[in-house]
Formats: C-alpha cells, structure tokens, sequence
C-alpha cells in the first residue's frame, strides 16, 4: 500500500511543479495599438491532464484600465508537449493582475493549479539609440517618481532608474523624467529598451558595420514582436559633427547612412518602423579652429533636418542649444540636471504632438 500512496504522492507534486508561467513577465509592457489595446501574450507550462487554459485580468479602482474575467486563451490541441501559448485582449492601461489557471475540462470546475503575474501593462514601449547623450552619460543618475515608467534589460522589467541597463557608461538619462511625463498624460505603463553600446560615428551605424550596431537595435526590438514597440529615439552626432579628432562627416555621408541604418531596421522587422531623429551634434569649442567647428555642427544638423524633410524620419527635438554652466552640461558635452529635464520635455512635446496625447507636463524650464 505505501508504494501506491507515494506514486499517487509523487504524481500530484510533478503535475503541480509542471505547472508555471514564462510570458508574461512582471511588469511587462505590451504596445497598444490604434484601438487602445494588445494582444498580450501568455506561454508557459501547464498540468499533466490539463486540456484548457484559461485567463484573467483585475485592476484596481481609479487606474485606467478594463478587468477581464476568466477567458479561455488555449485548450485541446493548442497545448503540446505540456507548454500552451495564447493571447488576451487587454486594454491600454495598467497595472493589471494576470491570473492564469488550469482545468482538466470545461466541465470540471476545480481548477488544477494556476499562477498570478501582479504587474502587466498596456501602453508604449520606446527604443533609445544614438551615442553618449542617449545613454548613461548624464548627472545626476534620474529615477522615476511613477510606478509605471519601467526599463528593460532583455529578461526583466524594472522601475526606470539609471543607469539604463543594456546601455553603455554608469550616469543620468533623460528616459526616467520623460517616462512620467508620458505616464501622467496616457496614464499607461512606459517602456524604454536601450540599444547603444558605445559612442560612434553614423558610418558604424549601417548594416555589415564592424560594431554590428544597427543588427543589436533589430535584435533586441525584435524581441517585442510585430509592431511590439512604438518608436525609436535616435540621439546621436557630436562624434560625425567633432573636429577635435577628425574632419566633420559631410552632411550627404550622414544623410546616405543613416537612411540606410533605418530602411534596415524597417526590412528586417518588417513594418515602417518610426524613427525620431534628434537636432543633436553639439560639442564644445576645443581651442583649435572654431571655424570649421561651427561648419561641423552645421553640416549634421542640415543632414538631420534633411531626414526630416524627405519624410525619412521624424523630426525629434534640438538639442544643441542647450548650454550653458554646468547644470545645462556638466562636462561641457553631456547633460547635467537641468539639461536631462530640458532634453526629456522636448521628447515628450515632440512625441505628444505627433501621436495627439495630452498637453505637456513640464518639471523645469530653462
């Protein structure tokens, strides 16, 4: 009798083990799309003799946001080999409370086991590229003051605290502050997935380049699925305007290959990506020819602003004329506390305006 009974025992502990949930993620974002909602995805492991998967999603009074009762999202032949995928329309808003459970038929009301994820959302998920003024070069490190401004490191979301993980340096970003202002106007969760790893010229920017650049941005938005994301916010030319080290890219170059890096990113995702490209190439005077200086700065802001124009890119916003003491850009080229304020307002005006959300929230003028 004592075998039978630790069988019994041990068949109940595997069917409760075998049981778990892979996607969705804590605090994961999913983006909304023009009717106010997504497909979230669920995926995971399910009992040995469950046959049906079945969802909910709760959220608290006062959040935006529509509670889901329990919805079937897989059974029968969409469960194999013990794991099921399926999807459940939520709402833009958030956080929901996710509750997955497992029954072994429509007729049997016991469910056996289920799983909860207490945070998922619905909202807007950007993708932050260019060089050092788009990452973690920044003072002071930025934290966000609202619970539903998160980051994304590739297998975990966060709160949006600098630094940026998957990004290169240790210091501030504008993406905190600019995730608040967003939040408070959508009310809907916000994600920011990084995807500079370095500060380079716009000619390691195209695909093949040694820095594999552009190839690492599609990779890590691929992750997000077809039309998983919003946008990408592209900060970037101090290092083709510099000519500290080198001569200025001249303005048809940046054009060439930053068309390129972006009509990449569209064929191999898939869809006509948008991309906002910033007015950005400010460098300080370095004491040599300020002449061609200015005819640098000059040549990749006219390249930018050809980008926008030939409806390649969105315009995003200027930059270069936020200087000034050390509170504008503490080491005379990155953003110091009020120049990450500065630069997170000007994202979100440009981004307001474009996609009609509320009217600006502001932390800070200049």
């Amino acid at each position: 009798m004592l075998p039978i009974i630790l069988i019994l025992l041990l068949s109940c502990l595997s069917r409760s083990h075998a049981a778990g949930l892979e996607l969705p993620l804590e605090r994961q974002v999913f983006q909304r799309h023009a009717d106010e909602s997504a497909d979230v995805k669920i995926a995971g492991a399910v009992p040995t003799e469950a046959t049906i998967v079945e969802a909910k999603a709760d959220i608290q009074p006062g959040l935006r946001g529509k509670a889901v009762d329990w919805t079937v999202v897989a059974k029968d032949a969409q469960i194999q080999d013990g794991k099921f995928t399926g999807t459940l329309k939520l709402e833009t808003g958030g956080w929901y409370q996710l509750t997955v459970r497992f029954r072994k038929s429509a007729a049997d009301t016991e469910a056996l086991s289920q799983a909860t994820v207490d945070k998922v959302g619905v909202g807007d998920i950007f993708i932050t590229a260019g060089q050092s003024n788009s990452v973690n070069y920044g003072k002071p490190r930025m934290k966000s003051g609202e619970s539903l401004s998160v980051y994304f490191d590739g297998k975990q979301f966060t709160q949006a605290a600098d630094p940026i993980p998957g990004g290169v340096g240790d210091g501030g970003t504008p993406w905190p502050i600019l995730g608040d202002m967003l939040s408070r106007s959508t009310r809907a969760p916000v994600c920011f997935r990084c995807a500079t790893v370095n500060w380079l010229r716009i000619r390691e920017w195209v695909p093949g380049a040694f820095q594999k650049n552009i190839e690492r941005l599609v990779e890590r938005a691929k992750w997000f699925g077809p039309q998983g994301f919003r946008a990408v916010l592209w900060v970037q030319g101090e290092a083709d305007a510099d000519t500290g080290q080198h001569e200025a890219t001249p303005a048809a170059d940046y054009e060439r290959d930053a068309k390129a890096m972006i009509e990449f990113s569209r064929e191999q995702l898939g869809w006509p990506v948008d991309w906002f490209v910033a007015g950005n190439c400010y460098f300080p005077p370095n004491g040599k020819n300020n002449e061609a200086r200015e005819a640098g700065i000059a040549s990749i802001l006219g390249a930018q602003k050809a980008l926008w124009d030939k409806g390649i890119a969105h315009r995003g916003p200027d930059t270069t004329d936020i200087v000034g003491s050390g509170d504008y850009r503490h080491d005379g080229i990155h953003f110091g506390p009020k120049g990450l304020t500065i630069h997170a307002e000007r994202w979100y005006a440009i981004l307001s305006g474009h996609y009609q959300l509320a009217s600006p929230v502001t932390r800070a003028k200049k």
